[in-house]
């Protein structure tokens, strides 16, 4: 499909989540790029526009650009859906599982995929939390963190009991569900997918080496210390077993269009665990599925584009009878 017959292209951009910031950088890049490429491409910020004017305006597809809650979430997919203007990435049903990390978790589980041992905290229930239940459970250290957030929002690693209650304090200022989460330690991996169903594909794994391993929201987006190794540089066999493992992850969730999966590898079994999803990847100049697909011989541009050229709706069918 050329950039011609694309149409007038909306780029879903900023929004009101907690990674607006992320989200305007994703989109700047994203605009820059399908611009450069010949698309009638235009910036569209929901926070500031009723997402009724794409039709209106006569937007024929949309990039969503936006993270986090009120674009990776189903929300504005289902907006879509109702305004039957096609978009890039998961649909409704996907994207609202996989913006939540426990019910992504329990997806997982049912299909006998690896994840690592949670407890889930409701925001009410926090008074009655029992921290050295909760270590009982999962052992030391462990990750707290909201359930419905990204770019490591609200997330603390805790190595000590007396820290937890706070930490759970601070999630729970993010979200009503706090996820405790046993830690692996070992190797951090993320590894993206492209494609749909049996079509779907992983990109080559990335290595992250974060600074004294803290892959935090400041060492993610806007210092340069962090490490990015691609190719990975894991053990003959490890890459080809992480990437198979992520495609399944991402196919029963049913996604589409392109996805990131966080992976952890134990340092003393080296067993792959999945830790989540991400449906609306970052396009930033730090993010690792354009990163991932340069490596693979796609260029920003092109990988921009493909995705565009992929934009679907969950009821196309219904919409043309």
């Amino acid at each position: 499909m050329s950039a011609l017959n694309l149409g007038k292209v909306a780029v879903l951009m900023g929004g009101r989540s907690a990674e607006r910031e992320v989200s305007l950088m994703s989109g700047s890049g994203v605009l820059q790029a399908l611009q450069a490429s010949g698309v009638d491409a235009h910036a569209f910020d929901p926070a500031e526009r009723d997402l009724s004017e794409l039709k209106r305006e006569g937007f024929d597809r949309c990039f969503i650009a936006l993270h986090g809650r009120y674009g990776e979430d189903g929300t504005v997919q289902g907006a879509l859906e109702l305004l039957g203007i096609p978009y890039t990435g998961s649909g409704v049903m996907a994207s609202s599982i996989a913006m939540d990390k426990t019910m992504t978790k329990r997806v997982w589980l049912a299909e006998g995929l690896p994840t690592p041992r949670y407890v889930l905290v409701r925001r009410e229930q926090l008074a009655q939390v029992v921290a050295e239940d909760l270590v009982a459970q999962l052992g030391l250290p462990l990750i707290v963190k909201p359930a419905r957030e990204g770019s490591s929002i609200g997330v603390t690693k805790v190595t000590q009991v007396q820290q937890i209650a706070q930490a759970l304090a601070e999630a729970a200022q993010c979200d009503a569900d706090v996820l405790c989460e046993q830690c692996i330690v070992g190797d951090e991996v993320t590894c993206p997918v492209l494609g749909e169903g049996d079509a779907a594909q992983a990109l080559p794994v990335i290595r992250i080496v974060a600074p004294e391993g803290n892959y935090d929201y400041q060492n993610k987006y806007f210092t340069d210390d962090t490490q990015y190794l691609v190719p990975c540089g894991l053990p003959a066999g490890e890459e080809e077993a992480i990437q198979a493992l992520v495609v399944k992850a991402y196919q029963v969730l049913g996604c589409r269009g392109w996805g990131r999966i966080d992976v952890m590898i134990d340092a003393a079994s080296r067993a792959p665990y999945l830790l989540e999803i991400n449906t609306s990847p970052g396009m930033t100049g730090h993010s690792l599925v354009p990163m991932s697909a340069r490596s693979a011989g796609i260029s920003y541009e092109a990988l921009c584009c493909q995705l565009l050229a992929a934009t679907a709706l969950d009821h196309a069918q219904e919409a043309q009878g």
